[in-house]
């Protein structure tokens, strides 16, 4: 289907949009230690699709609520830049271009089409900024927007710069976008835009920028790494499927772990997301067929604002995630029952205070690096994004979407997103970036899949 869709979406049109009342001022906004590291990560990709029959008319409900809400969201609309000590910021005036709107036509796909299980290729051609890396944001827009015309509707492809904010940022807006569409007359939640509250330390960076074609930027196609005698080799193929869990299939996995959980011992229930992180890696082990003594690691993208000292608002603009690791063997993991793996990831998830990540955000200044999106390492399991972002809710005036995806940017093996399910209430969906022989054991896989129950 891949190559299919790529013929059939065609741009028909380019404008930008800027804020629709002017500043008329400057505004810089220095990057502070939480946002640099992902300057070599590729932009942030989403992908929501909603069914319709007017598209001029959504197009022009949505571009000019973009103009609206970027009177509050300006820093959207800016530039990457750097001050005279060579600190990175994101600089705004009110003669730059804004955010780029792209429009096109895809008249043969539907939002059935794009609700398919398998796969991210079939529509990367629906989300702009394939293979773009953040730090390109110097001369390129840092947001971009693609609105398709569907034979059934309307799909919305957004590429946010993921140094200049992550997923909190970006649901804030697009929920606060929404609810311009919707007919209010202001936003609830203004960002709030006082980065160095969270961190002052100016970090200048010296440090070379990576060849931005050095890899596919997760097109699809295999990246190439070296190996030790110096001859380039092709990664293995990935495939992205979505699993859905339903609320049955949460609740059955969290009530479960957590029966074994004796209270009297002092030891804390397994949150939901404890709970559906422990299944996910050991099935993924499994999968992996990893020899006994093979080392795999958990990783989380853990929002910081209210771990911080002092805390920051959920309103807070910018990146303000830290990963967090947590490794062991394979065969510890799988000999042990899930409470083994779920100990670790909540005693890990714990100790990152206010403490532990002053002393990464130290330690990151006195030796910065850049790091690039797959370095986590391998047999990495990688969790992003969050099922409490409310994205079933961001309804521009014509519905909630039909579905919500993440597009092929920044996937590696062993790359999850975790989504509010479409089904509501406590159900999640799963997205998945394996090797394509684990992926055909994962989805086999009748203990990961709870099969009776996840539908």
């Amino acid at each position: 289907m891949e190559a299919e869709v790529g013929k059939k979406v065609k741009i028909t049109e380019k404008t930008h949009v800027k804020p629709s009342n002017k500043l008329g001022r400057k505004e810089y906004c220095q990057l502070v230690t939480f946002d640099l590291p992902y300057l070599a990560f590729f932009y942030n990709q989403k992908l929501l699709f909603y069914k319709g029959s007017n598209f001029e008319e959504m197009v022009g409900k949505l571009k000019d609520g973009l103009g609206l809400v970027l009177v509050e969201f300006y820093q959207l609309a800016g530039k990457l830049g750097k001050d005279e000590e060579g600190v990175f910021r994101v600089e705004f005036d009110d003669d730059m271009d804004g955010v780029e709107v792209l429009e096109a036509v895809a008249e043969e796909i539907s939002t059935e089409d794009l609700s398919a299980e398998e796969g991210t290729n079939s529509f990367r051609e629906l989300i702009p900024n394939n293979g773009i890396l953040n730090f390109e944001g110097n001369h390129r827009p840092l947001l971009s927007l693609q609105l398709t015309k569907l034979k059934d509707g309307i799909a919305i492809g957004c590429a946010f710069n993921h140094a200049i904010l992550d997923g909190t940022s970006t649901w804030h807006f697009m929920s606060s976008w929404a609810q311009i569409c919707s007919g209010s007359s202001k936003i609830s939640v203004p960002p709030f835009y006082e980065r160095t509250k969270s961190r002052s330390t100016r970090v200048k960076l010296d440090l070379p920028m990576p060849d931005p074609h050095a890899s596919s930027g997760g097109d699809g196609k295999a990246n190439s790494q070296v190996s030790s005698d110096g001859d380039a080799k092709a990664d293995p193929p990935l495939r992205e499927r979505v699993f859905k869990f339903s609320e049955t299939a949460i609740d059955k996995i969290k009530s479960e772990l957590n029966a074994k959980v004796q209270s009297s011992d002092g030891s804390k229930p397994f949150s939901t997301f404890q709970s559906l992180s422990v299944h996910i890696w050991r099935h993924i082990t499994i999968a992996r067929n990893l020899k006994p003594e093979d080392i795999t690691v958990f990783a989380v993208f853990a929002d910081c604002r209210k771990r911080v000292d002092p805390p920051m608002p959920e309103s807070y603009f910018g990146n303000l995630i830290q990963a967090i690791f947590t490794g062991t063997a394979a065969g510890l993991l799988l000999a042990n029952p899930p409470e083994f793996g779920a100990s670790m990831i909540q005693k890990a998830i714990e100790m990152h205070n206010a403490k532990a990540i002053d002393e990464r955000n130290k330690e990151w200044e006195s030796a910065p690096k850049i790091f690039q999106y797959k370095d986590a390492g391998t047999n990495c399991v990688a969790v992003g994004s969050s099922p409490r972002f409310k994205v079933y809710e961001v309804d521009f005036g014509f519905g909630k979407p039909e579905g919500v995806r993440s597009g092929c940017n920044n996937r590696f093996d062993g790359m999850v997103y975790l989504y509010q399910g479409k089904a509501g209430g406590r159900s999640i969906d799963v997205e998945v970036s394996l090797e394509a022989s684990a992926m055909e054991r994962l989805q086999n896989d009748k203990g990961f899949l709870l099969a009776e129950l996840s539908n």
